[in-house]
């Protein structure tokens, strides 16, 4: 991981739509990150802001603030804000040339492509750095339908899906796969998302960038990638929106194209309305796993929280009454870990139970 980077992130940091800073800050296979800009939270150390735990990585008021305290120019400058239009703002043009002015190589997760802006491409050919329009889809000709190949593919595959966007679901998703890797279990990630690909996960696609009419030959296409080029035990795929958002579709899309066997639901018990549609109702937990398991003919074997303005008690709470409920595990996979998801997944495919390594205990 020698690639250095800072990520921007203004006023948005732990927020929903810092999701891509947060993401990154958790985990980041990719790039070494140096801090985090967000004057809201000068001076504070961003593990520590976003999960109570130190990890090292400042956050600056500024770009020019960071520049002044870290050793050396970073490599890349990470536009780290999800808005909901996806479109940088007027203001935000101006702080991307001068991160290229200072050197450094723009990696862009929005939908507006910065390689088709004459403005950016002149200013990168200038100061010769590089952008890196994370979103942009492959040309159509290079897209493909549904073939139907994932039908006969023997790998388990799991998704991890939600009740909303931005509520988990990739960082359950990246938790687990480390939790299987721990386990001996050779799992596989396939990213649907930004931030996925840019905390570097090696298969995937941003989903929402694509037609629909190739979106799900495209999930269909990572997957079988995946499989493959590892072999690997079992694949989890990363969930989108939720399956019942008006707004959305990639839900649809990842099931049509991934095929999951077993699911996982992402809930924050807290979250009363949509996150960015607060003029509607959050669906209930429910409502959305029959709506999961009738669409894709697949059961849901595990509940994974979001504590979002949840006290410890409040998130035990919720898991047990949950538990009881839907008689599946439940757990907060950043307070508890995904010993639960483990043990879910191997007693829906016991073939797994074998690759276990014999110094590792199946959790209880």
């Amino acid at each position: 991981m020698e690639k250095t980077a800072i990520i921007y992130c203004e006023g948005q940091f732990g927020t929903m739509d810092g999701k891509t800073a947060n993401g990154l800050v958790r985990n980041s296979k990719k790039y070494l990150i140096n801090g985090v800009i967000d004057s809201t939270k000068d001076g504070l150390d961003a593990g520590k802001c976003l999960d109570g735990r130190e990890n090292g990585i400042p956050i600056f008021c500024s770009l020019s603030h960071a520049i002044g305290n870290l050793p050396e120019v970073p490599d890349y400058f990470i536009y780290g804000i999800a808005p909901a239009n996806a479109f940088l703002q007027v203001h935000e043009r101006s702080i991307l040339f001068e991160a290229m002015e200072l050197g450094m190589n723009i990696v862009n997760p929005l939908q507006e492509f910065l390689t088709e802006d004459e403005d950016f491409i002149k200013f990168a050919a200038l100061h010769n750095v590089e952008i890196l329009d994370i979103r942009k889809p492959p040309s159509k000709k290079d897209m493909g339908l549904f073939s139907g190949q994932i039908l006969s593919m023997p790998t388990p595959v799991v998704a991890v899906l939600g009740t909303d966007g931005a509520i988990g679901k990739r960082t359950t998703s990246v938790l687990l796969e480390k939790a299987l890797l721990e386990y001996g279990i050779k799992a596989v990630l396939v990213a649907t998302g930004q931030t996925g690909l840019i905390q570097g996960a090696k298969y995937g696609v941003a989903i929402d960038a694509i037609p629909f009419q190739f979106m799900i030959g495209e999930i269909e296409k990572e997957v079988i990638k995946a499989y493959e080029n590892e072999q690997p035990d079992i694949i989890i795929v990363e969930g989108q929106g939720a399956l019942s958002h008006p707004a959305y579709i990639s839900s649809a899309g990842i099931i049509r194209g991934a095929r999951p066997g077993a699911i996982i639901v992402q809930h924050a018990p807290k979250r009363e309305n949509l996150g960015d549609f607060d003029y509607l109702k959050m669906p209930k937990l429910e409502s959305e796993i029959e709506l999961i398991e009738t669409f894709s003919k697949s059961k849901v074997i595990a509940i994974t929280i979001n504590h979002e303005r949840m006290s410890d008690q409040e998130i035990n709470s919720a898991i047990h009454e949950y538990e009881q409920q839907f008689h599946i595990p439940a757990t907060d996979v950043l307070k508890h870990g995904c010993d639960k998801l483990v043990i879910s997944i191997l007693e829906k495919f016991p073939q797994l139970k074998d690759k276990v390594e014999t110094n590792k205990l199946v959790p209880q």
